[in-house]
């Protein structure tokens, strides 16, 4: 190896050892700045490492502030939504991947066309919709909403148009009716869209703030960015707990895509070999 291919090697390692620091120290920052103690916050010296962590900030979030509560307010909505955008933007695409009815194409392009109309357009209506039917304050009314996405069914769609129609017609010889072949054939073959649509849409419901900030109108079933937000004061902020917040957080995001990694690689891969 010359000189110049050995400058080439080193500069991509410096270039990703400086996007990797970039990248890990704010979050690096934050879990010091939860263990750290008032006096070394607000220290002319910024303190990098503290010298006498401490959980205090952890146990005052879940004892003072009901942060558990929220926990698991957010565990449910993003769980649910999950599953349910899963199952319905899966059937949605099977329909129009492998199912023939007059003005498929036409319908398809229509829905593609309500991908360019912002969300936030449609906030009003919906939220009058859910109000008419007693569903704000609930878990359905931040659920509901989010569980069709025009992206996923594109995605969907799109792999399953490249699954052999022979995987079908040999199902339907055997006696499989429509609903059978769409369990026991496409879903298990889209597995790896599916996890990578999974951890797109848990990490959306996870960290959307709007909507429930929208819907929820009582504090007991605020979610996890909602009352993170209300932990910042209007005259004074308490750092170390606003820190602890934010990386409890981050962490079922985290296990969420060490989870799915595997899975949400080979949807990667898979998309990029279809084109």
């Amino acid at each position: 190896m010359n000189r110049r291919s050995i400058f080439k090697v080193a500069s991509l390692y410096l270039l990703i050892i400086v996007c990797l620091i970039s990248t890990l120290l704010p979050f690096i920052w934050m879990i010091s700045t939860s263990l750290k103690q008032d006096s070394e916050i607000y220290s002319r010296t910024p303190v990098f490492i503290p010298e006498h962590p401490t959980l205090d900030a952890y146990f005052k979030l879940f004892k003072q502030v009901d942060f558990l509560k929220h926990f698991i307010n957010s565990v449910i909505v993003a769980l649910g939504l999950t599953i349910l955008s899963i199952l319905v933007n899966a059937m949605a695409a099977f329909a129009f991947a492998k199912q023939r009815f007059p003005g498929r194409e036409k319908l398809f392009s229509l829905l593609l066309m309500t991908m360019m109309v912002p969300g936030q357009v449609t906030m009003m209506p919906v939220f009058i919709i859910l109000k008419d039917m007693g569903l704000l304050n609930s878990y359905l009314g931040l659920i509901i909403p989010g569980s069709a996405s025009v992206f996923a069914i594109f995605m969907l769609k799109q792999f399953m148009s490249d699954i052999p129609d022979e995987l079908m017609e040999a199902a339907r010889i055997d006696g499989a009716s429509e609903m059978r072949i769409f369990w026991s054939i496409m879903l298990p073959i889209c597995k790896p869209i599916i996890a990578t649509l999974a951890i797109f849409n848990f990490m959306g419901a996870w960290n959307e703030f709007l909507w429930p900030l929208i819907i929820m109108l009582k504090e007991e079933y605020y979610t996890l960015p909602v009352a993170l937000a209300n932990l910042n004061g209007q005259f004074n902020t308490d750092w170390a707990l606003l820190m602890a917040g934010s990386v409890v957080v981050v962490i079922p995001v985290i296990l969420m895509f060490l989870m799915a990694q595997k899975y949400y690689i080979k949807g990667i891969a898979a998309g990029a070999v279809k084109g």
